[in-house]
């Protein structure tokens, strides 16, 4: 079945990149430039899948890093005959509203490390390429193992077993290692645990070396539980960037997807906030498809509002 799917979505987009190499290009139509024939072949019926947490103010944030804190935001100074500083913007009297996010670390919910998080010497958050954008989706699954061990590293064997079953890993593809570890989100605890799901070095080591992906990613905030954090240092010290946080990958399948990548671009920034996005074949289970309730947004009968409680905007 996994087989079956990747090749529904990736012989789609081959198809249309084909066709457009084959056709003159003075003969193509105004729908058919460039690349919009892939999204319009390949894209705008596949099922989206968001793979990432939220960030709020009592996610798990690990020990060293102290917790975000939201407020509505207020004038920095005085706006004459509109507002003071020091006054919170409001719907009703300004016309909008804004937030003042207090975020202590670029180490928050789903992440996007580059190697200079560990390795200054290699490139920040800002200087990661535009290629990080869209790349095929592999999905490595060690929930059984991590059910008999919940410290249980991915290891080489694993991702041989999982060639056999579904071809090789492309290269310059992302693989997220699966353990379902995310399911306990936003339990405070899941920061503090010593033990958790990883991904071993030899098996970091094949998947860049062997396999030229170009980063995985995990559920879990860290790489490894071993003391060195032994695997994510050999990352960020040859250049390679990698996922943390991620979710709901038991929402997507092993082979069949893409991935976009988003992420904010700070100058100079150690870690990023990402956004990712599976983007799977038009049959799968799971997502949401493009629709008429995209632009204009639907509207609520329930507006946002500040509540103290919670420390952020809610419905």
């Amino acid at each position: 079945m996994h087989i079956s799917l990747r090749h529904r979505l990736a012989g789609g987009v081959i198809a249309a990149i084909a066709c457009l190499a084959s056709a003159p290009a003075m003969a193509q139509s105004s729908d058919e430039t460039g690349l919009w024939s892939v999204y319009n072949e390949a894209l705008t019926g596949a099922k989206y899948v968001d793979l990432t947490h939220t960030i709020t103010p009592d996610i798990p944030v690990w020990a060293g890093f102290a917790s975000p804190r939201f407020a509505p935001a207020k004038a920095g100074k005085d706006l004459e005959g509109y507002a003071a500083k020091g006054d919170t913007f409001e719907f009703d009297k300004h016309g909008f509203g804004a937030t003042d996010y207090h975020l202590p670390t670029d180490q928050l919910g789903t992440q996007l490390d580059p190697p200079a998080h560990w390795a200054p010497e290699y490139p920040a958050i800002d200087e990661l390429p535009a290629t990080y954008a869209v790349r095929p989706l592999v999905v490595i699954s060690i929930v059984d193992q991590v059910e008999e061990n919940p410290n249980y590293a991915l290891q080489v064997s694993d991702i041989e077993a999982w060639e056999n079953e579904n071809g090789r890993i492309p290269e310059g593809s992302v693989v997220f290692v699966r353990s379902d570890w995310s399911k306990r989100w936003p339990d405070p605890e899941l920061a503090s645990l010593k033990e958790f799901p990883q991904v071993g070095l030899d098996a970091l080591k094949f998947l860049h070396e062997e396999r030229n992906i170009l980063f995985h990613g995990h559920e879990p905030l860290d790489t490894d539980s071993t003391p060195t954090l032994e695997g994510e240092y050999w990352l960020m010290h040859n250049g390679y960037a990698q996922a943390e946080g991620v979710a709901n990958l038991d929402k997507v399948p092993a082979t069949g997807c893409l991935v976009s990548i988003g992420y904010p671009k700070f100058g100079g920034g150690l870690g990023g906030y990402a956004r990712y996005v599976g983007i799977c074949p038009p049959d799968w289970q799971y997502g949401v498809t493009i629709g008429p309730d995209d632009a204009p947004l639907p509207k609520s009968d329930k507006p946002l509002h500040f509540d103290e409680a919670a420390g952020m905007r809610v419905r």
